[in-house]
This record gives C-alpha cells, sequence and structure tokens, in this order.
C-alpha cells in the first residue's frame, strides 16, 4: 500500500529523511545552477511538470496531443499557474538554454511539437530517483532500485505525479510562509538550504535553530541578489517565521514551529503523490513494507 501524507508526517523519521532530500536538492543545485534554477521557485517548477507531462502524457495516435507552445501556454493558465505571458518567455527560456528542443520527427510538418533535451531529463529522474530513494529509507522499499532498472518506468510515472501535484492544494499552496518562500525568484532553494542546516529537531519546540548563515554566501550561492534576499527575509521574520538570536556571541537563524510544519506539510503530501503514482504504474514491481511504526 502507499504511504499517505499522515502516514510520513506521523513518522517520526520523516524529518530527518526530509533533511536529507534538502541536503540532495541543495548539492543538485550547486551541479548545475542554471537548470536546477528551474526548480528554485514554486512557480517554474510547476511549469517544469506541467510542460513534460503533456510530452510524456501524449497520445501518439493523436498529433495533437503533445507538448506545443500553444497547448502548454493555455495549460498553464487553465491549472493558475501562470499568465499567457509568463508560459510563453518560460518555453522561451528552455528553448534558449537547450533545455527544451522542437522535435526531429513531427508527426505533421505543419506541427511542430517540443521536447525536453537529454540534460533536462536526466536532471528530473535524478530528482524523482532521490524522492523514491527517501521513501525507500522510510520503509525498506525498493522503489529506486524499480526505477534504476527500468528508466522507461520515468515516463509511466511523471505525468501521472505531475497530475496529483496541480490538482492538489496542499501541494499548491501549504502555508503563508512556504508560499513567501517558493513564489520568489531562487526562493525554494534557500528554504531548502535552511532545512539542510538543521542538526536538532523538535516537533513540539516553538523554535528550531537552524544557526549562523552568511547572507553573501547564499546569495553567491544561489544567484539571489542582497535586496532581494533582505525583503524575503524581513518579510518572514515581521510574519514571526523566521528570526535570530545570539548564543555563544554568534547569532543564529532559527525558524518557528509553524514555518517547519509547513514545509512538512508540503513534502508528505508531495511523497504521497509520488508514492501513490509508483504504487498505480508499477504494480508489478517489489512489495513494499508498512511504514515503520513510531516508537
Amino acid at each position: 500500500m502507499p504511504l499517505t501524507a499522515d502516514d510520513l508526517v506521523s513518522s517520526s523519521a520523516f524529518f530527518a529523511a526530509i533533511r536529507r532530500l534538502a541536503v540532495e536538492l541543495t548539492a543538485m543545485y550547486d551541479e548545475n545552477p542554471r537548470l536546477m534554477s528551474i526548480f528554485a521557485s514554486h512557480q517554474r517548477w510547476l511549469m517544469a511538470q506541467l510542460g513534460l507531462s503533456l510530452h510524456y502524457g501524449r497520445d501518439p495516435s493523436d498529433p495533437a496531443k503533445g507538448l506545443y507552445v500553444g497547448r502548454f501556454v493555455s495549460a498553464a493558465v487553465e491549472h493558475g499557474i501562470a499568465s499567457r505571458n509568463t508560459a510563453a518567455a518560460f518555453i522561451q527560456e528552455m528553448l534558449a538554454y537547450r533545455f527544451a528542443r522542437h522535435s526531429d520527427n513531427p508527426p505533421d510538418n505543419r506541427m511542430r511539437p517540443l521536447e525536453p533535451t537529454d540534460v533536462a531529463v536526466q536532471s528530473v529522474v535524478k530528482w524523482l530517483y532521490a524522492h523514491l530513494s527517501i521513501l525507500d529509507h522510510l520503509d525498506g522499499g525498493t522503489r529506486a532500485e524499480a526505477l534504476a532498472a527500468d528508466p522507461a518506468l520515468f515516463t509511466q510515472l511523471q505525468p501521472v505525479i505531475a497530475r496529483g501535484i496541480l490538482e492538489t492544494h496542499e501541494v499548491r499552496h501549504p502555508g503563508e510562509t512556504f508560499n513567501l518562500f517558493t513564489w520568489a525568484n531562487a526562493g525554494g532553494v534557500v528554504m531548502d538550504s535552511f532545512i539542510a542546516r538543521i542538526e536538532d529537531f523538535d516537533p513540539d519546540a516553538p523554535r528550531t535553530l537552524v544557526g549562523p548563515i552568511s547572507p553573501a554566501d547564499i546569495c553567491r550561492r544561489y544567484m539571489i541578489s542582497k535586496t532581494h534576499l533582505k525583503r524575503l527575509l524581513n518579510k518572514a521574520a515581521e510574519m514571526g517565521s523566521l528570526g535570530y538570536e545570539t548564543a555563544a556571541g554568534r547569532t543564529a537563524l532559527w525558524l518557528s514551529q509553524g514555518f517547519v510544519r509547513e514545509y512538512l506539510t508540503y513534502q508528505a503530501e508531495k511523497f504521497a503523490i509520488i508514492d501513490a503514482a509508483f504504487h498505480r504504474q508499477a504494480a508489478s514491481a517489489p512489495a513494499v513494507r508498512e511504514l515503520t511504526a513510531v516508537p
């Protein structure tokens, strides 16, 4: 049986698993900042998922189905992800950076479908593999092994996962502070970097200590301006979602219980969607055990 969001959130092992994911995501960003910037804001991540789903979810017998600029733009507007201009600009950016290209074998010479390039696909496969590995870590399953053994499984899973993400309110809008970060350019990866730094976590504590941070390092590493980062942190501080305390002569960042809960809720809902898709599309894969009971 697939793990539910409640299963995940109630597990004492979930935060450690999510911290591990945050470490992996920030490392992936360091490997290819330009490509991973696609996932650094919620809007761009949703558009990337939408575009891939139109490509992998197409009906080969229907030439009109697939990833076309007009179809993508209309779908982005329909799902409330972006305006027509923003969606069109995103496609042009993907083409310019060679993360997408026009198909060499169009079904009709009058139509010009798009397709993701190998480097873009490899990055998203790595993203999915990281998530499946986390699920396996939690219950001893073999999801990541199944994906590694059958790379074509990705093409079956992606449209289902994207549909779940686009249609789930808790993933689209998990909370006010989470939205503040993830709808800002590079805000998502900045938030991941905070979670990755947490060493001790108590779900009942009103504050979770992140530790000393260097705004200059964050700006350099994640290509975010000092003004933008300052505005982001100040707004979150006004909301009571983060702040600073001095200990041993050093200033350390803390996150509020509510902020961390929003992050965990979002992750739990996302992982539940991925696991449900895996079980639905890979029913013949080795069964996974139930989530280890919380002591």
